[in-house]
């Protein structure tokens, strides 16, 4: 299982959120987040490090990744085994949170760059309802296979997506094709674009503790 930090906050956590960082990050990249989302409730927020692998991108560089990224065209072949890899290891950190005793239904798959790529992909197969998506600075992998892989049980999940639209890694009409992807596939996208780079604002943390708080509000 990949190793993790875990911050709860408060007792008898109503929602659980694994959060996956992006490429050469590792799982305490969004820790210092849990405070500025001013979350009244309690949640257990779960930051797994990626594996170390080459990046192809990065000249073979080994770093931690979801995935080998060999190009940014949008011809470029993705690295469909490891997306897949680690979507198989994610949904591990929602068994152990079900085992935990949190139901399905009360899990949220979160991540930025990468990291949401990977969440996207896993929570929109997942066989059991989760609570919702996270998305951010991201966009949908192996967009072409969803609508055949893609899992009734989460056909209606709370979806959030937010990018800078001065992003120059991930450009905002990458994100932008990849929530109209979706839409077509009728999931409801909570769309948001910031003045940013290839980064997180605090206007965008504020909308994300009110998401976080609606979602611990259902049921």
């Amino acid at each position: 299982m990949l190793d993790a930090i875990e911050i709860t906050t408060g007792d008898a956590p109503r929602l659980a959120v694994v959060w996956l960082h992006g490429l050469g990050a590792d799982g305490h990249d969004f820790e210092p987040i849990v405070p500025e989302l001013r979350l009244r409730f309690g949640v257990r927020f779960v930051f797994p490090h990626a594996p170390v692998r080459p990046v192809t991108i990065n000249g073979g560089m080994a770093m931690r990744a979801w995935y080998d990224i060999l190009g940014f065209d949008r011809r470029a072949t993705e690295d469909s085994a490891g997306i897949r890899a680690s979507a198989a290891a994610v949904t591990e950190l929602v068994d152990r949170e079900i085992a935990r005793g949190m139901p399905s239904d009360r899990i949220v798959l979160a991540g930025f760059s990468q990291g949401g790529a990977i969440a996207l992909h896993t929570a929109l197969r997942e066989s059991r309802p989760l609570a919702g998506v996270l998305a951010l600075s991201t966009y949908l992998p192996l967009a072409a296979t969803l609508a055949l892989e893609r899992s009734a049980a989460n056909a209606a999940i709370p979806l959030f997506m937010a990018h800078g639209t001065d992003d120059p890694v991930l450009p905002l009409e990458l994100a932008e094709n990849s929530r109209r992807a979706l839409e077509a596939l009728d999931y409801a996208v909570d769309w948001h674009a910031y003045p940013m780079a290839h980064s997180v604002s605090m206007e965008e943390i504020g909308a994300i503790g009110a998401w976080l708080t609606a979602l611990a509000a259902r049921g």
